[in-house]
């Protein structure tokens, strides 16, 4: 344990940890890892060589893991899923993951397996930071506040073939710190209980924009032996659409509680 190095990757968020071999890791440095998640919301490990079986065991010492029922699995390791296209629009946008649900991901973990000559970073947001940003008086007012998150899916001629939908408070408690947090994205977020449409809409949009101020974020470049975890309950993410050529990541999911 002496020779792992901790160097942070911004102001806001983020640490790269050295010295491990994630393959060979023992329960101890897996709590150490997890209280360093809790204080970075992020962490960065490079030069690893996870075979798709090792990436899906070592996400699943830090919580049961989540497979997606709609996107495509690993062969190898079912409960991954194929992260292909930076362009998609949802992957583009900032957001957490599926927090349509009910019980959304607690925490995601990233491999890079084929990366394009340059573009396709990826994006996060501290929203902690966001939180503790807004003024006293509009904390409490968001302290109060819940918010429904709504997945909608459509075939060809417009028809709804899936709906999924939940409601979560806009600024949640994080179950292990107690720090409160942004709970929004502009993908999933669709209203606040209680506002009209205009009232909502225009709290929201302040949101969406705060939330991603420059002093909140933290850009990946990604290199080959790149394994990324990260807090779903603490940060947004997104992918800089500027990719110039192929760019394939394998995605394990950790599963949540509900949002209180």
């Amino acid at each position: 344990m002496s020779t792992v190095t901790l160097l942070p990757l911004s102001g806001t968020l983020g640490a790269e940890v050295g010295g491990l071999d994630v393959r060979a890791v023992d329960d101890a440095m897996i709590g150490r890892l997890r209280d360093l998640l809790d204080q970075h919301h992020l962490l960065l490990f490079r030069n690893q060589e996870l075979a798709p079986r090792e990436h899906a065991d070592f996400a699943g010492r830090f919580g049961p893991l989540s497979v997606h029922p709609r996107l495509r699995a690993i062969d190898e390791a079912p409960e991954l899923i194929e992260v292909y296209d930076p362009k998609n629009p949802i992957a583009t946008t900032w957001h957490q993951d599926q927090t349509f649900l009910v019980c959304p991901p607690s925490s995601t973990m990233l491999v890079a397996r084929v990366l394009p000559p340059s573009g396709g970073d990826t994006m996060f947001a501290n929203q902690h930071a966001a939180f503790d940003a807004l003024s006293p008086a509009l904390q409490a007012i968001v302290a109060e506040l819940r918010a429904v998150h709504r997945r909608v899916a459509r075939d060809s001629d417009g028809r709804v073939t899936e709906h999924d939908e939940a409601t979560h408070p806009l600024a949640p408690h994080h179950p292990v710190t107690g720090r409160r947090a942004l709970f929004v994205n502009r993908d999933y977020t669709v209203t606040i209980e209680g506002f009209t449409a205009p009232e909502s809409d225009a709290l929201l949009e302040f949101l969406y924009a705060h939330s991603v101020r420059p002093e909140f974020t933290c850009r990946h470049r990604w290199t080959m032996g790149d394994v990324v975890l990260w807090d779903n309950r603490s940060l947004l993410h997104c992918v800089v659409g500027d990719a110039t050529g192929p760019r394939l990541l394998h995605k394990a999911t950790m599963a949540g509680d509900a949002p209180s």
